[in-house]
């Protein structure tokens, strides 16, 4: 079963965002970045708590993405399918 697309919150200039892009190539996982900057709800909703790490609507990690929270979670959704507890 192939892994889903995850959403990365971000933002430009966001040294943890950065790291956690390099983590979530490293892993094979697959994202998309949504730069939350140019969007009022979405800054709002988030701030500065980013890196946002979601699938779909569901929030799955936020803060320092490091590289053994992201491989925790890629475990979990291999072993879940698409729907993953958020790790805390």
């Amino acid at each position: 079963m192939p892994l889903p697309v995850l959403t990365l919150y971000s933002r430009p200039g966001c040294h943890l965002c950065e790291q956690a892009e390099e983590h979530l190539r490293a892993l094979g996982l697959s994202y998309a970045v949504r730069d939350i900057s140019g969007d009022a709800a979405l800054t709002a909703r988030y701030g500065w708590h980013i890196p946002v790490l979601a699938l779909g609507e569901r929030e799955l990690l936020r803060g320092v993405l490091s590289r053994s929270r992201l491989a925790q979670l890629k475990l979990r959704l291999l072993a879940e399918g698409e729907s993953p507890a958020p790790i805390p």
